[in-house]
């Protein structure tokens, strides 16, 4: 401890910054506030700080610093956990459930180039490729512990006041029911955009809770997770969907409690504490020659209202006499911030996503940071291809974090279900 470096009863200006980690100014300006306030040293007059008020001081600062780290979503399995993964894309929720301890008995998806990057990455994975619908998923009865799955929004057709299962024949929720029907792990999660909640004036999300109910399954309270509390350098939301087996009584799954740290784009695409390296040059997309000129003239964190008017005219076109604040348009993102949520595509004009210093989209490394995917997670395709897989996927730690607490609510029901 820097306590070492100081053996009298006051400590000088240098010494008390260096210990708190301040610099002289604030510790300056500390001082006309009345919040660590220097004295005259009886000898040599200078203004000095006595050292019980800096290690008081100090005290305060380890206590700040402990509470501001002290959500720790970790919890260690105790078993083999396995997971049946349905509409696995390119694998950020597989990859954070993996970083999590669990492990993927087996994963579908329809998409041709998703399946290659899975197969690329972990070729011990069980890819099963093609439409959900095509698969009989009866053989891992009792055989998984949950299944897992971002089904698309679809409404349904609605008979009778409460909605079954076979009203939503059609569906991907309804073939995500079915498998979890077939399988009948202790949980299941479905994930989705913040949307659902409202979907048809909610009908949508009822609908789905009600289909889980007949099949056996308890929704524990709904909720949307920001990923921007969970070590991921992105404003995306996703609402997440749990279902526990109603003979399971003695448990409830609790949702992962949110960090107290906001990651920004700095931590995404530099060495620091998310990457130990900063981000690897790679392809990306460009911006046409006009596009490029007017987005030279937006600052970091500015958008199209920092545009002189007459050009925000003719880059919004019709869009310019609208309502709403159109915030996506030309956007450039700033170092010191989280990044606006990806979509599949870097460079569509209603959600802009420009570099902070570069006239340019994010390049599909870059975007792959902000998804938080290890930097050897190689994807497959096209550059479209690849955008689209990534802007798709769940963000990498927030797999991981839901993926600690459904190890947590594992645990607990398998010490429960032991013989005593």
């Amino acid at each position: 401890m820097l306590y070492n470096l100081v053996m009298s009863e006051y400590l000088s200006l240098s010494e008390t910054a260096e210990l708190l980690g301040k610099n002289k100014e604030t510790l300056r300006r500390w001082d006309r506030e009345g919040k660590l306030t220097a004295v005259r040293e009886p000898m040599s007059n200078y203004r000095v700080y006595r050292k019980s008020d800096v290690e008081d001081l100090f005290a305060d600062f380890f206590r700040m610093d402990f509470i501001e780290e002290d959500t720790n979503n970790f919890v260690e399995p105790q078993n083999e956990y396995k997971v049946l993964e349905l509409f696995a894309g390119a694998g950020g929720l597989a990859v954070g459930l993996e970083k999590a301890g669990l492990k993927c008995l087996a994963l579908n998806e329809i998409d041709k180039f998703a399946c290659q990057t899975l197969r690329r990455n972990r070729p011990n994975w069980n890819v099963l490729e093609g439409d959900i619908k095509d698969f009989d998923f009866t053989k891992y009865k009792n055989e998984v512990d949950i299944v897992t799955g971002g089904f698309p929004c679809q409404a349904f057709s609605y008979a009778g006041k409460k909605l079954g299962l076979s009203d939503a024949r059609g569906t991907l929720f309804y073939e995500f029911a079915r498998v979890v029907k077939e399988v009948n792990p202790p949980i299941c999660i479905g994930e989705n955009v913040r949307g659902l909640l409202s979907h048809d004036n909610g009908k949508t999300l009822q609908g789905m809770i009600s289909i889980l109910d007949e099949i056996g399954y308890r929704v524990a309270p709904v909720q949307v997770l920001r990923a921007v509390d969970y070590k991921v350098p992105q404003k995306r939301e996703r609402l997440i969907l749990v279902g526990v087996r109603k003979d399971i009584t003695a448990v409830k799954y609790e949702y992962p409690k949110p960090h107290k740290r906001i990651y920004n784009l700095s931590d995404a695409l530099k060495k620091g504490d998310l990457y130990d390296c900063d981000v690897p040059k790679s392809d990306g997309a460009k911006y046409p020659k006009r596009k490029k000129e007017v987005l030279d003239l937006v600052p970091p964190k500015g958008y199209w209202r920092d545009l002189p008017v007459d050009i925000q005219k003719e880059f919004l076109g019709g869009s310019y006499y609208l309502g709403g604040g159109k915030t996506g348009m030309a956007r450039r993102i700033g170092w010191d911030e989280p990044c606006l949520t990806l979509t599949c595509s870097p460079a569509q004009k209603q959600t802009e996503r420009c570099h902070p210093d570069e006239t340019r989209p994010f390049t599909v490394r870059e975007y792959a940071r902000i998804q938080t995917f290890p930097d050897d997670w190689d994807f497959a395709g096209s550059q479209a291809q690849q955008y689209k897989q990534i802007g798709n996927a769940v963000p990498v730690n927030l797999g991981r974090e839901i993926g600690y607490s459904i190890v947590k609510f594992l645990n607990d029901y398998y010490n429960l279900s032991k013989p005593q």
